[in-house]
């Protein structure tokens, strides 16, 4: 039946929903003139008048509000509003016109009591027809996934109807660890406390459970994951308040967990004399302005409002991109920044020299690199190429141009490196460290951090692309440990710690604890509810396979060569003491490095890095 009437063209519906307002207005006016005169009412000749005007003027209000576009599967609150208000308007003309007209056999309170029944009517015809109609959308109960709502509040609340409509999960109940909620109900559905999940996964056969707390820390959302990894259930969250703005939650703003969820580290809140030193109406350039750094540290410097904002890429798409988005962002917040994008390469060094001498840039924040260990491994010539020589054609530029802050964007794996990537970043800190030392009027510094979340090639979103596949997940070995940040906290401690450069500094970012990747891996299995299939649990769902170290990677990773380190004015940056080369020894290497370079002797190459970098050997 539903089907059949989902079926029948839109005009059909409607003028099927009129005629059923036009019956029910009808009743409403029967109704209300039997129990104005205590008796069933059979109209006389002047109340005809009454049931012929309740038509003619509802239906044009109706209309006009838009009463009738509406699909009924989809009502809420909003509708409901809607009617309340196209029925007040037409309960004002109805009693204005009685009270004009003054017909004997009609009372005048029928403009009060006749809309209030016709809106009780209409509304129940509605919640009848949302509840009817929304069935063919659901599954039986049996076959529907069983769901938790971690968290009580607005966001819980707002969830559990968004949930309701969409008729995809069938919602067990909430869960909530403050002791005052905990046996209470919202909108009928229960409250429960965070030791009885285990009973209502048992019992209940919950097999997904929605983190609905937008506002709380990652440390109480790792506490509460930590509680529950043990539990075959999938668990999700929701995005944070900023993007609850709208005041809409669906079933699609529920997203897999963060890695940041599970490290449960907090980010300091910036010091904002550091954010905006070496920004406000300042002109900053950005290099490798579309990449995952470049992009995110752009964001963050435009908010500071500099006077110029260049962005500088030799990739047109990721340079459109992120121009485009910024564009969007100054209009938003209404911020008056120029945005200049620039083709180019920081490999040419001509285009550096007349770029510099354009714009005249106050800092440059050179972020500009090929970071992928495996590829630059590969292709060591080009990787030397953008990396060191690229860092010293910029920096070059901006010495004779007369830029103040000069920020090369670093890794840990420039430090002790097994592979060419790692040692062509510490070269390129050799340059900034030997350029600091001569005589100039640009302050170098260096800011090394390790890996970054949801950067190309981060680990995570390989991870989730390989449990949606089936799996398995591949780790490279069961002892490869990392250091992880959020790129946006990466962007703004990279942009605090250059604020505080004297010159020639290489600051390092507090990383937090490393995490085992394997461990990380098993996590994202167990979270997704369900089992690791390994030695111990033979019939799991997911296997985690270890392929072998690729070539250049290490087990661990460091953020200091030398071990010495010195706290400065922020908590999570840190100055390291770190050897440098004079420029004049430097100098005789570069040219040697450069000479390889042209003649694509990767051996020559090799030589160099190893003479220069410390701890670099090659197998």
């Amino acid at each position: 039946m539903q089907s059949t009437v989902l079926a029948w063209p839109r005009a059909a519906k409607r003028l099927v929903v009129v005629g059923l307002d036009v019956l029910l207005a009808l009743i409403a006016t029967w109704l209300a003139l039997s129990l104005r005169l205590d008796q069933p009412n059979w109209p006389v000749e002047g109340q005809w008048r009454v049931y012929g005007l309740a038509p003619v003027l509802f239906i044009p209000i109706f209309v006009r509000l838009g009463l009738y576009r509406a699909i009924f599967r989809y009502t809420g609150q909003a509708a409901l509003f809607a009617t309340a208000k196209a029925v007040v308007i037409y309960g004002a003309m109805l009693t204005a016109i009685l009270f004009w007209q003054q017909w004997r056999e009609v009372p005048r309170t029928l403009g009060i009591l006749q809309p209030l029944i016709f809106f009780l009517l209409v509304s129940a015809s509605r919640a009848f027809a949302r509840f009817w109609l929304a069935s063919l959308d659901q599954s039986s109960i049996a076959e529907r996934r069983k769901f938790l709502i971690f968290g009580a509040g607005t966001a819980g609340a707002q969830t559990a109807s968004a949930m309701g409509v969409s008729g995809q999960f069938a919602l067990v109940g909430f869960v909530d660890d403050d002791p005052s909620k905990v046996g209470r109900s919202v909108n009928g559905v229960p409250i429960y406390a965070p030791d009885q999940i285990q009973s209502l996964v048992a019992d209940r056969g919950v097999t997904d459970l929605l983190l609905a707390l937008p506002s709380a820390s990652r440390s109480r959302r790792k506490d509460i994951i930590e509680s529950l990894h043990n539990l075959a259930v999938h668990i999700r969250t929701l995005p944070d308040w900023a993007d609850l703005a709208s005041g809409k939650v669906t079933v699609q703003d529920f997203k897999e967990l963060d890695i940041e969820d599970l490290l449960g580290r907090d980010p300091v809140p910036p010091n904002r004399n550091l954010l905006s030193r070496n920004l406000a109406r300042k002109v900053v350039l950005v290099t490798g302005a579309g990449g995952s750094i470049g992009s995110e540290l752009c964001r963050q410097i435009v908010v500071e409002q500099p006077s110029h904002l260049l962005l500088l890429d030799h990739n047109e798409f990721g340079l459109y991109t992120i121009h485009q988005e910024l564009q969007k962002l100054c209009q938003e917040k209404g911020l008056s920044v120029y945005l200049e994008p620039l083709l180019g390469s920081v490999g040419q060094p001509d285009r550096m020299q007349a770029l510099c001498r354009t714009w005249k840039p106050d800092t440059v924040y050179h972020a500009a690199a090929y970071k992928h260990v495996p590829l630059v491994e590969s292709n060591p010539v080009q990787g030397i190429e953008n990396n060191v020589f690229g860092t010293l054609h910029m920096a070059r530029a901006a010495m004779e141009q007369g830029v103040k802050s000069f920020v090369l964007v670093s890794t840990d794996k420039a430090v002790r490196p097994t592979n060419v990537m790692g040692a062509s970043k510490r070269m390129a800190e050799l340059v900034l460290q030997a350029l600091a030392a001569e005589p100039s009027g640009t302050c170098f510094s260096m800011v090394r951090f390790g890996n970054v979340l949801g950067s190309s090639g981060s680990v995570v979103p390989l991870f989730r692309k390989q449990l949606s596949q089936g799996g398995p997940l591949t780790v490279t070995h069961a002892e490869v440990t990392r250091y992880f940040m959020t790129i946006p906290e990466a962007a703004q401690l990279v942009l605090q710690a250059a604020a505080m450069a004297s010159s020639g500094e290489v600051f390092v970012l507090d990383m937090g604890e490393p995490v085992k990747i394997v461990d990380l891996a098993r996590r994202m299995v167990e979270l997704s509810g369900l089992r690791v299939r390994d030695a111990a649990c033979p019939d799991g769902d997911i296997a985690i396979a270890v392929t072998g170290l690729r070539p250049g990677e290490k087990l661990y990773e460091e953020l200091l060569i030398g071990g010495n380190s010195s706290s400065t004015e922020h908590p999570r940056i840190l100055k390291a003491n770190e050897a440098a080369l004079d420029w004049a020894t430097l100098q005789t290497h570069l040219a040697t490095l450069q000479q390889a370079v042209f003649v694509g002797d990767v051996a020559g190459i090799k030589a160099v890095l190893v003479r220069c970098v410390q701890g670099y050997e090659t197998s």
